[in-house]
């Protein structure tokens, strides 16, 4: 296979990314986690503490001051100054970081999908509630493989995301409000429901396996179709990275166990209601990502546990590539 350790400084470099995003990303949840802003305001004569709850000055009163009241007010300002001062130094970390990223030419994430992986991250949303499936998933693997798999296409002009939340709860962000709060013109395709479009065509894909449809609540959108080989990419050990994004940015990802999501691509290649046009770069990402998987990520066993594991439409696949694989140095 055509597989390219990452160097010294790469390696470094992502590792480095991760640490700035995870800082930066703690101090956006913390400082978003706040009051929008609390103000003293007199009314009738008298002085009354507001918490101003949106952008468009919406108030609360919360009493009228006190000293334990005017506590609350100081200790409030004191804290989110800190924490827009650690947001600026820990944001400028990260904006040298992923910009040496980008330099040494490592993969990296379309723009708009690391703005809708970015809200859905402070949200609370990824990891949670869904995760990256779809080539973009490649991304995430050739980090988790320290090299680059030259051999699987990662180009793509779409997104996919596949909803992996149990239960539904009102409380929860969803998914319309992610993709709203990353671009307002996002609307849904009429003539695909399960899609979402922004004013300049980018696609958002959602999808899901049975099993998961109930955890999205009934007023969320898009609405994805239940697709049976979903529930495999719901097995084993997801992969959880920081990627370099073509806009300078850095996102999360979370994605399936690369077990999984390399043999699901390769029974999708042999799917008859699959397009053509993608039969064979559904093959040759599968097979380029299980080579990567045998060669560098050993912490994913490919043993005779595994392909115990495997149901019956999945284990030719495997068999078939086990005949042909690499040989480990």
């Amino acid at each position: 296979m055509n597989f390219q350790p990452f160097s010294d400084e790469q390696a470094r470099v992502i590792v480095n990314l991760d640490q700035a995003y995870h800082v930066w990303m703690d101090a956006l949840r913390t400082l978003n986690d706040m009051p929008y802003n609390m103000r003293i305001k007199e009314v009738s004569g008298r002085e009354y503490l507001y918490e101003v709850t949106d952008r468009r000055g919406s108030m609360k009163s919360k009493g009228p001051i006190d000293p334990e009241k005017q506590a609350e007010f100081d200790q409030y300002k004191t804290e989110k100054a800190e924490l827009k001062d650690r947001l600026a130094h820990s944001r400028e970390t990260l904006t040298e970081q992923a910009s040496l990223y980008r330099a040494l030419r490592l993969p990296m994430l379309p723009a708009d999908a690391g703005k809708i992986l970015r809200e859905a991250d402070r949200l609370r949303f990824l990891g949670d509630q869904a995760m990256v499936v779809g080539t973009n998933a490649l991304i995430a693997y050739a980090l988790e493989a320290n090299g680059f798999i030259r051999d699987a296409p990662q180009e793509t002009m779409d997104f996919d995301m596949a909803l992996t939340g149990i239960n539904a709860d009102e409380d929860r962000p969803t998914l319309w409000k992610v993709l709203k709060e990353t671009d307002m013109t996002y609307s849904v395709n009429t003539e695909r429901p399960f899609q979402a479009r922004n004013a300049k065509a980018y696609e958002v894909e959602i999808l899901s396996a049975p099993s998961r449809i109930g955890g999205q609540i009934a007023q969320d959108r898009p609405r994805p179709i239940p697709l049976p080989e979903q529930e495999w990419l719901l097995n084993g050990r997801q992969v959880d990275r920081v990627v370099g994004v073509r806009d300078g940015e850095a996102a999360r990802m979370v994605v399936p166990d690369p077990r999984w999501f390399a043999l699901q691509k390769l029974w999708m290649a042999e799917k008859p209601e699959r397009d053509p046009q993608k039969k064979p770069k559904d093959h040759k990402q599968g097979t380029a990502l299980l080579d990567a998987i045998w060669l560098t990520m050993r912490h994913y066993p490919m043993d005779n546990t595994f392909f115990e594991e495997l149901p019956d439409a999945l284990k030719p696949h495997f068999e078939l590539w086990a005949a042909k694989r690499p040989q480990r140095k």
